[in-house]
């Protein structure tokens, strides 16, 4: 009798507006919204730039903290780049090219041993990967449906419509958004949110509020997980 292989386990990619919005807070709170009824999670940042003096990016080291599953650094982190810049440009300057394949086979290989997967995109959606590829390549190649984190900043409602489009151009789906209070003074914060809500075409995850700390399992108390299989 012919055993039946595994089918993967539900994975999404997560996007942001921008950089420094709180995309590694939602990631890691993710997955212990996941952890809470799965026993085997796992975070990865296929490509992360800066890094301290262990040679570890301080987004990985906490998506690791976030997980209950431990992988090979190859698996989670395949490119780690020391320079905090754009990518393109952290990898110019240490003579690596970043390329597609290796993040999906490592990915592919995550989905294989764990119960739930947060792959977590550096940057903005669309920032460049090298002289050819952008965030947009990776997510469209990885092919999972996108959870996109909006930055809760004055501008916020015009990054996360124009994310929302270029997600919709790669042909990908939006499972859902998050908002992220980055500025705890942000004027008319549910005003911008109601008119989130309303524009975008995919269900609010949550809004993790301005926290004193960025505790993801405080964080998780707030959000959702997004449906699977995708509709």
């Amino acid at each position: 009798m012919t055993k039946r292989t595994r089918d993967p386990a539900p994975a999404w990619f997560v996007a942001g507006t921008d950089t420094e919005i709180g995309k590694t807070l939602a990631s890691c709170a993710l997955l212990h919204a996941l952890r809470a009824r799965l026993q085997r999670v796992v975070g990865a940042k296929p490509v992360a730039a800066g890094l301290d003096a262990y040679g570890v990016n301080d987004d990985v080291r906490r998506l690791r903290a976030a997980s209950t599953l431990r992988v090979a650094p190859g698996l989670d982190n395949p490119y780690a780049l020391p320079l905090p810049a754009s990518p393109h440009l952290a990898a110019a300057a240490h003579g690596v090219r970043i390329e597609l394949e290796p993040i999906a086979a490592a990915v592919d290989t995550l989905r294989a041993r764990a119960d739930a997967v947060i792959v977590e995109g550096v940057g903005g959606f669309l920032v460049p990967l090298s002289d050819a590829l952008d965030g947009g390549d990776l997510a469209q190649r990885l092919a999972l449906p996108v959870i996109l984190v909006v930055g809760l900043r004055l501008g916020c409602l015009n990054h996360a419509l124009l994310s929302a489009e270029a997600v919709a151009a790669r042909g990908l789906r939006l499972a859902g958004w998050i908002g992220s209070a980055v500025d705890p003074a942000m004027t008319l914060r549910e005003a911008n949110v109601d008119t989130l809500r309303a524009r975008l075409r995919a269900p609010c995850l949550g809004v993790i509020p301005h926290l004193d700390a960025a505790d993801p399992e405080q964080a998780a108390a707030y959000l959702s997980t997004p449906s699977w299989p995708p509709h």
